[in-house]
This record gives C-alpha cells, sequence and structure tokens, in this order.
C-alpha cells in the first residue's frame, strides 16, 4: 500500500507540476490523495482496532515518498519537482476520531471521512504555498518524454470562481465517507477468504 501511495503521488505530483497546478489540478491532487490515505488508513485501523494506527500508516507513506523524492533529486530534476503531500496530520485526526468514538466504526467513516477529506487539501496547500511556481520550474526542465496533455500551460486563475482548496475539502469531505466505508468493507472480505 504504501509503494501505491509513492505511485499515486508521484502521478498526481505530475499533473501539478505541468499544468494549471493552483486550480483544475489541485482539486484532482487532494481526491487522489484523500482516496489512498483513507482507504488505506481506515483497512488497517480497524483490522487492528488500535488507535494510532492510521498515524502509523501516513508515516510510511510519507517516508515512501520521501525516499522517491529523492530519487527523483538524484536523477538530476529540480527537488520542487514532487509535490508529495502531508498525510500525517490527517491521519492523526482519523486516529482521534475512532479514539473518541471509543472505536465505532460508523463513527469512523463519517468523522473521519469529513476530517480527512477536509483537512488534507488545507495541508497540501499550504505546503505547495512554500515551494516555487511549478509552472516556471517547468520551462526551466522540460521533458524529453513529455506527453501533449501535460504540456505546461498559462494558469487559468479563477476557473471555477472559487478557492481550490475549498473545491478539494468539498469534494474531499463527501467522498472521503464513501472512501472509509471502502476500506471498512475491505476488512470484511478479508476475513471471509480468510475464512
Amino acid at each position: 500500500v504504501a509503494v501505491n501511495s509513492t505511485l499515486l503521488t508521484i502521478n498526481s505530483g505530475d499533473y501539478i507540476f505541468y499544468t494549471d497546478w493552483a486550480w483544475t489540478s489541485f482539486v484532482v491532487f487532494s481526491i487522489a490523495n484523500t482516496l489512498m490515505t483513507i482507504v488505506g488508513a481506515v483497512y488497517y485501523l480497524t483490522f487492528t482496532g488500535v488507535p494510532g494506527t492510521a498515524t502509523y500508516y501516513g508515516l510510511i507513506m510519507q517516508v515512501y515518498t520521501w525516499v522517491a523524492k529523492v530519487a527523483w533529486f538524484a536523477l538530476g530534476y529540480p527537488v520542487d519537482f514532487i509535490v508529495h503531500p502531508m498525510w500525517i496530520p490527517s491521519c492523526m485526526l482519523l486516529d482521534l476520531a475512532y479514539w473518541a468514538t471509543k472505536k465505532n466504526k460508523h463513527s469512523l467513516i463519517f468523522f473521519g471521512g469529513v476530517l480527512v477529506g477536509m483537512s488534507m487539501p488545507l495541508f497540501n496547500m499550504v505546503q505547495l504555498m512554500l515551494i516555487v511556481d511549478p509552472l516556471e520550474t517547468a520551462f526551466k526542465y522540460p521533458r524529453p518524454t513529455l506527453p501533449p496533455y501535460m504540456t505546461p500551460i498559462e494558469p487559468q486563475v479563477g476557473k471555477f470562481y472559487n478557492s481550490p482548496v475549498a473545491l478539494g475539502a468539498g469534494a474531499g469531505a463527501v467522498l472521503a465517507c464513501a472512501f472509509a466505508a471502502l476500506g471498512c468493507k475491505l476488512n470484511t472480505w478479508t476475513y471471509r477468504w480468510m475464512a
């Protein structure tokens, strides 16, 4: 799961890097990473039943992503090439929701889902504001195998007429509950397979 989360990060990070990063792609980035975070975290959390497992899962994903980022940097790409999301704070909120509701699975789905879905875009945008303009860097470091749909374009500011953080958080809060339910359901399928 940690390896898959790293691959997802590289792909969605690439998407942000070569397109209008602050608007449409940020929403895609938020939803993609919310999915990867909450399905795995809820799966492991409900599998062990131990609050803190989700944070541990987030830590693993974070470390794997840092390793991937160093690898890309070693290949000659700029350090800002990979935009790695911050999973750990959102996973901590998931653990907190599970612990505070005395390990209630349905509360985990609803409260935990909303908390992760709304917090992750916020944490990611704070981090994105700390790096250089990806569009500017994209022109300095063109990739030889760049597909046409990932050619750098000028920002379409105001495309949604509102904040991409709000849009990502809104979509994340709605979808994350379904993602959390899927994480719980994976345990049921696992047990049936084991039986």
